[in-house]
């Protein structure tokens, strides 16, 4: 039920138990933030400006009380008491002490109830907004599991435990769904503030979501045996991963591919599906970029190491596999590398040599 809905009641102390509950706020929180917004609706219904302090109490009917001081002479009767009324209450009531007297919530009327909904609605979402930060946090660079509630916009947004997060156009992947109820994984980008707080943003295309699912799956790699070194990603479509072993005893990538695959199957699954290449890292670059754009077989590599750049040459059935459809394996070869890649099959390079050969001449020639 939304505390929108609600009116001031007799009732008061048992919505309080009821919202906590539903909202999943402590108790002693919420009647914190309670106790603020009764005592703005009584200044609303008294027409007082003065400081006003209201407290729940269970032992009165109305479930609330107002402090009012002690004074020899009333000048304002919602905050004051006259010392002779007090004693009535208390014998040793002196002037300058704060007693408490009951209020009826009930008759506090319709705008003065209003203005309590607003602020305690605005008191609740604060401390959902706390919450919110709190929960997050340390989960900036993790990966969460959610489900799918709706589409705001171009957004899709996603219950994780109570709270919703939000996965941006530019965090989805092209192509993918996201129906309602759909159970997936997201990597937790930032918490972005705006003026209606909090927002949690999540994503389904960065490339750390491979990293840490990889981490998930792998035990290996959770335990630090086995480092991911690089990752490439283009989502939804392809992927390359280059992982190093630190125990010479366990294969880095047998390890993160698992037995028949299955490893490597259930990441693929969870991206739905996104093909990934495993390959060794090594700190040799001629061997790095030619695991990289495997699984096409090099001949040779050339590298620049001023424009860090590499020439590489294939064999002729085996220039398409390298340059990959549209350019993708020698794009995420270049990414994961961090060497620019220019391929070249046999031919190609064999007429760019003779072609090279073949300028001077003409030049010596001419002159």
């Amino acid at each position: 039920m939304r505390i929108e809905d609600r009116e001031c009641s007799v009732d008061i102390v048992q919505e309080l138990k009821q919202v906590a509950q539903e909202r999943e706020i402590p108790v002693e929180e919420l009647k914190q933030e309670l106790e603020l917004a009764l005592a703005v609706a009584y200044q609303k219904f008294k027409g007082v400006q003065s400081e006003v302090t209201v407290r729940l109490d269970p032992t009165k009917k109305s479930g609330a009380v107002v402090d009012k001081e002690v004074v020899g002479e009333v000048l304002e009767p919602a905050t004051q008491v006259s010392l002779d009324v007090a004693r009535k209450y208390r014998e040793d009531a002196e002037i300058g002490d704060f007693m408490s007297f009951e209020i009826d919530t009930s008759t506090f009327g319709r705008i003065a109830a209003q203005t309590f909904k607003q602020v305690l609605s605005q008191k609740i979402r604060e401390v959902e907004q706390r919450k919110v930060l709190e929960q997050f946090h340390d989960l900036v660079g993790e990966v969460v599991t959610g489900t799918v509630t709706r589409r705001d916009e171009s957004s899709v947004l996603i219950q994780v435990n109570r709270t919703e997060v939000e996965l941006p156009k530019r965090e989805q992947v092209n192509g993918d769904d996201y129906r309602a109820n759909e159970r997936l994984r997201v990597f937790v980008l930032k918490l972005d503030e705006g003026y209606r707080g909090f927002r949690v943003i999540v994503s389904r295309s960065h490339p750390n979501l491979l990293r840490k699912l990889v981490e998930l799956e792998v035990p290996e790699v959770a335990e630090g045996v086995v480092e991911i070194m690089s990752v490439s990603r283009e989502p939804g479509q392809r992927s390359k991963i280059a992982v190093l072993s630190h125990d010479e005893r366990i294969d880095a990538v047998g390890a993160c591919v698992g037995p028949r695959g299955a490893r490597v199957q259930a990441i693929m699954e969870e991206l739905r599906p996104e093909k990934i290449d495993v390959v060794p890292y090594s700190e040799d670059p001629k061997t790095f970029i030619i695991n990289a754009l495997s699984p096409a077989k090099v001949n040779t590599i050339t590298l620049n190491e001023e424009e860090r750049s590499a020439y590489v040459i294939v064999p002729e059935t085996q220039l398409s596999l390298a340059i990959g459809r549209g350019g993708q394996n020698v794009r995420l070869a270049a990414r994961l590398t961090d060497w620019k890649i220019d391929i070249r099959s046999d031919a190609q390079a064999a007429e760019e040599r003779e072609a090279k050969a073949g300028a001077p001449a003409e030049k010596a020639a001419e002159e």
